[in-house]
């Protein structure tokens, strides 16, 4: 009986689409039940990344797979170029098996992310499949174009599991997105348990949260501690939210006090924002916001803190300027570096504050001045990167005010060419957003994310020139039974010829 013949995957047949691809398609290797893998000696990182490599091809594949630092013709060594940066990679598949040669586990992740995706999509099926197991041949040499390639998602406005935001995290890291923003507060929620206020999520995290009151749930700090342990290990960066000086109705619900008269407001589970505000003047306003930054940032390895900052409608401009002028030498006194939505800039930022442009507007003043001044800026247009937007006019999920982005709208822009006076030297990188009105299941959240992060994927990491819709079409078509059998939901896109 014959073997069933797998799909043959081309060498640049991945997304995002590889720096540099030198196909040689006579040298193919393929995975047999005899293949090892073979990590750089001495790091526990490599290892871990080997095992990562193993535990994704075994289930389809049925073979052994053994990880460790003697011979394997699967070798995953850290004596690459420094040139490629962190996650950059060097990847040669021949007759002989595949190496790749990184100068940081990042980019042998990185790399493991790439072989996946040359391999027949039956191999993220769960069960053992018949056939056989090719890599095309040839080299690859890659490396990101931006630092920050991002995705967010609103757990404030509908809680989402610990084990759900794990879910996600898997499913974004094979595009090589490597921060995962969480935006933890909002008016009609607060998911992240403080110690010294203990109301917050009591109140504000419990039974009739989230918009009209369906998303009830909150992280502990173990929670959250074992999900940014979990992102770390696929060298993604966990950036906790905490929205303000706006967007806090959900705090002054659970602590009164922190209103400007003291009297308890009411809990708000319907959508409208810009009515809400921390008072500027008050010390007691200060003395939490400390004790909220001090947990979070103690919990959160990574460099970044965000602040939020946008649609303070119901805080004057002068009480704006006061309270992030107030608040960025908090968030700095716990070592990290503020990112906020570009509002935050329209007051005089230091260098190591970073801007999130959101807006759909062709310019932005303050932006601008704060990239002339040395602010790198994170590129999140609502009307290019926003996941919770509808695709279409009758999409079930999502909202419409920033219009309808189908995927080539969400491929089609630059983010250099985005804002005047924001060049490609003041980037950062690209984020793509997902608030959660609308959103009731992981489900959801898949549906509204692909196929259209992996197309902002590929900006953020592809070189800018290499960039061709015909060719991303081609490749999101041959994800369709990888989503499939992994059990990540998508929208099937009438602009995709699925496979």
């Amino acid at each position: 009986m014959s073997e069933p013949v797998f799909e043959r995957r081309g060498l640049g047949d991945v997304i995002p689409a590889p720096a540099d691809v030198r196909p040689e398609p006579a040298a193919t290797f393929t995975i047999d039940a005899g293949t090892a893998i073979r990590t750089a000696p001495g790091s526990a990182e490599a290892r871990w990344v080997g095992e990562h490599l193993a535990a994704l091809l075994r289930p389809a594949t049925g073979f052994a797979l053994p990880v460790g630092e003697g011979p394997g013709a699967i070798a995953l060594l850290l004596d690459g170029d420094d040139a490629l940066g962190d996650e950059g990679y060097h990847l040669t598949v021949s007759a002989a098996g595949a190496t790749v040669r990184a100068a940081a586990p990042a980019g042998l992740f990185a790399a493991v992310q790439t072989l996946r995706q040359l391999l027949p999509a039956a191999i993220d099926a769960g069960t053992p499949q018949r056939g056989a197991w090719v890599l095309p041949g040839g080299e690859i040499v890659d490396r990101p174009r931006f630092a920050y390639r991002g995705a967010m998602l609103d757990i404030a406005r509908h809680f989402f599991t610990p084990d759900e935001i794990r879910s996600y995290i898997d499913a974004i890291v094979q595009f090589k997105i490597n921060h995962l923003h969480l935006h933890l507060t909002d008016d009609q929620g607060w998911r992240i348990e403080i110690d010294g206020w203990p109301a917050l999520t009591a109140v504000s995290g419990g039974e009739g949260t989230g918009v009209d009151g369906t998303g009830p749930g909150f992280l502990t700090k173990a929670d959250y501690a074992g999900i940014v342990a979990y992102a770390a290990e696929r060298f993604v960066t966990i950036v906790p939210e905490i929205d303000m000086p706006g967007h806090v109705n959900a705090a002054q619900h659970a602590y009164p006090e922190l209103t400007a008269d003291g009297l308890p407001v009411p809990q708000r589970t319907d959508r409208e924002v810009g009515y809400s505000s921390f008072v500027a003047d008050q010390e007691n306003t200060y003395a939490f916001i400390e004790d909220v930054l001090r947990e979070v940032a103690a919990l959160t390895p990574g460099p970044y803190l965000h602040i939020g900052g946008d649609e303070a409608q119901a805080t004057t401009a002068e009480d704006y300027r006061t309270f992030i002028q107030r608040v960025l030498p908090l968030v700095a006194k716990h070592e990290k570096r503020v990112i906020g939505w570009h509002e935050m800039a329209g007051v005089e930022l230091p260098e190591t504050a970073i801007p999130q442009y959101w807006r759909i507007e062709a310019t932005d003043d303050g932006t601008a001045r704060a990239a002339a001044n040395g602010s790198k800026v994170i590129m999140s247009p609502a009307d290019r990167t926003y996941l919770d937007m509808k695709y279409a006019a009758d999409s079930p999920l999502g909202l419409d005010w920033a219009g309808h982005i189908d995927v080539e709208r969400a491929y089609g822009w630059d983010p250099a060419d985005r804002l005047p006076g924001v060049g490609e030297e003041s980037l950062l990188g690209v984020e793509a957003p997902l608030w959660s009105e609308t959103l009731r299941s992981l489900a959801d959240v898949e549906t509204m994310t692909f196929p259209r992060l992996p197309a902002i994927a590929e900006i953020g990491w592809s070189p800018r020139g290499s960039r061709d819709w015909e060719s991303l079409r081609a490749r999101l078509a041959a994800f369709a039974p990888r989503w499939r059998n992994q059990g990540v939901a998508f929208h099937p896109s009438p602009e995709i010829r699925w496979s």
